[in-house]
C-alpha cells in the first residue's frame, strides 16, 4: 500500500478532529460541524489546494462512515409518535411533497436545468434527519407537539426517499416489478431479523450474558449492533438494493426492539454515537468534500445559477407541506418546522453520487444540489432557532370604554 495513502488519511481524519474544535472555541457561531468538514474537504482536496486524494482507506472509512450516518438516522426514529393525528398530518404532508418535488423538478428539466427529473425529484423531498434533531434537543422542542411532528415528518421523509432511491436507482439494473419483489424479501428479512432480536432478549440465559458483556472489552451489543447494520448492508447489496437503504433499515429495527424500558443497558446508545460520529461519519463528510466537483459548479453560470433554485425548491418541496400542521402549532411554528423540514444535505450527497455513477446527472447539476443542500444546513436551522426563541407577542387588552 502507497505511504502517502495514510497521510490523506492522516490530513482527513486531522480535518474531523479540528472541525468541531474549531467551532467550540466560537460559541457563537452555530454551524453545523458537517458544513465545516465538508467545506475542509473542498480545500485541501483536488478541487482546491490539491493535499488529499481519495486513497483506498479514506474510500472504505467513507463508505462505513455513510452506512453508519444511515443507521444513526433510523435509530432516531420514534416509532411512538408515528400514529395518530401525528402519522396523519405527516403522511399528508409527504403525499404533498412528493407532489410538488414531481411539477419541480420537471418543470426545472423543461426549461433545461437539472436533468433525470425523477431522481432530483426524489433528492428533494427528504430531510436531514441528523441535522433536524440535535437542532430541536438544543431549543428544547424535542419532546412538544411541535418537535414531535418535525421529528416525524423528517424521518417517513428520509425512510421514503431511500426506498424510492433503491427502487429506481439502483446500480443493478432490473425492472421495478423485480425491485418491488426484492424489497418484498428485504422487508421480510427485516421482519425476521426483528423477531430473532426480541426473541434473543427475552432468552433470560442470554438476557444474562449480553448484560453481564456488554460493559467489558468484549462490548456485546455494540459488537451485535455492527453485526446488524453490516449484515443488512450485505443484505440489501446482494439483492441488488442501495446499501443505505440496509444500514437506514438496521437502525430502525434497533429503535423498535431496543426500548429498555428497565435501563438495563442505558450507554448502549451513546456508544454507537461515539463510534458513529467520533469517528467514521466525518470521515465521510471530509471525503464528500473531496469529491466535490468544484470546477464543474464555478466554470458555468448556469451551474452557480442552479444553486439557488434548488434551495427555492427545497423551501417549496418540503417546507410548503408543514401549512398542514398549523392549526396544530401555529404561525410560528409552522414556519419554524417548514425550514426544518427543508434541511438537508447527507441524502442530496449520497444521492448524486449515485446519480453521477449511473450518468443520469452531469456533475454541474450535482454540485448545485450538493451546494443549495449545504446552504441549507447553514440558513435554515438558524433561521428556525431565531424564529423559535423569539417571544410570543403579548397580546394587546383595550380599555372598556370611558375606563380611568
Amino acid at each position: 500500500m502507497p505511504e502517502s495513502s495514510f497521510i490523506d488519511l492522516l490530513i482527513v481524519v486531522a480535518i474531523a478532529f479540528g472541525a468541531p474544535l474549531a467551532l467550540g472555541l466560537a460559541p457563537n457561531l452555530r454551524l453545523p460541524a458537517v458544513v465545516l468538514e465538508l467545506v475542509a474537504g473542498i480545500v485541501v482536496g483536488p478541487a482546491g489546494l490539491d493535499w488529499v486524494q481519495i486513497t483506498e482507506p479514506i474510500r472504505i472509512l467513507s463508505m462505513i462512515g455513510l452506512a453508519f450516518l444511515l443507521f444513526l438516522a433510523g435509530l432516531e426514529i420514534d416509532f411512538d409518535q408515528l400514529r395518530g393525528k401525528v402519522l396523519r398530518l405527516t403522511a399528508i404532508g409527504f403525499a404533498a411533497s412528493f407532489a410538488l418535488s414531481l411539477l419541480v423538478s420537471y418543470g426545472l428539466d423543461a426549461v433545461g436545468l437539472g436533468g433525470a427529473p425523477l431522481l432530483v425529484a426524489v433528492i428533494l423531498v427528504a430531510t436531514s434527519l441528523g441535522v433536524v434533531v440535535p437542532v430541536l434537543k438544543d431549543a428544547g422542542e424535542i419532546g412538544g407537539t411541535f418537535g414531535q411532528l418535525v421529528v416525524a415528518a423528517a424521518s417517513i421523509a428520509d425512510f421514503m426517499a431511500i426506498i424510492l432511491l433503491s427502487l429506481f436507482f439502483s446500480r443493478e439494473s432490473s425492472g421495478v416489478g423485480s425491485k418491488l419483489f426484492l424489497l418484498g424479501i428485504f422487508a421480510a428479512s427485516l421482519v425476521a431479523a426483528g423477531l430473532l432480536i426480541a426473541r434473543v432478549e427475552h432468552i433470560k440465559r442470554l438476557s444474562g450474558l449480553l448484560l453481564r458483556l456488554q460493559d467489558t472489552t468484549a462490548q456485546i451489543r455494540v459488537r451485535g449492533a455492527f453485526l446488524l447494520m453490516i449484515g443488512l448492508v450485505t443484505l440489501a447489496d446482494e439483492l441488488g438494493l442501495e446499501v443505505i437503504l440496509g444500514a437506514f433499515a438496521a437502525g430502525a429495527i434497533l429503535a423498535v426492539v431496543d426500548r429498555d424500558a428497565m435501563m438495563t443497558h442505558p450507554h448502549f446508545r451513546t456508544k454507537l454515537d461515539g463510534i458513529g460520529f467520533g469517528v467514521f461519519v466525518p470521515v465521510f463528510f471530509v471525503a464528500s468534500g473531496l469529491r466535490f466537483d468544484l470546477d464543474a459548479l464555478t466554470s458555468d453560470a448556469s451551474a452557480l445559477a442552479m444553486v439557488p433554485i434548488f434551495l427555492v425548491a427545497l423551501v417549496i418541496v418540503r417546507g410548503l407541506p408543514a401549512l398542514a400542521y398549523r392549526g396544530s402549532i401555529g404561525d410560528r411554528r409552522t414556519i419554524a418546522a417548514g425550514l426544518l423540514q427543508a434541511t438537508s444535505l447527507p441524502f442530496i450527497v449520497a444521492a448524486t453520487q449515485i446519480g453521477l455513477e449511473l450518468k443520469l446527472i452531469e456533475g454541474s447539476v450535482a454540485a448545485a444540489l450538493v451546494a443549495a443542500g449545504l446552504l441549507s444546513v447553514l440558513i435554515f436551522p438558524i433561521t428556525a432557532l431565531t424564529i423559535l426563541r423569539r417571544p410570543e407577542p403579548t397580546p394587546v387588552v383595550s380599555s372598556p370604554v370611558g375606563a380611568q
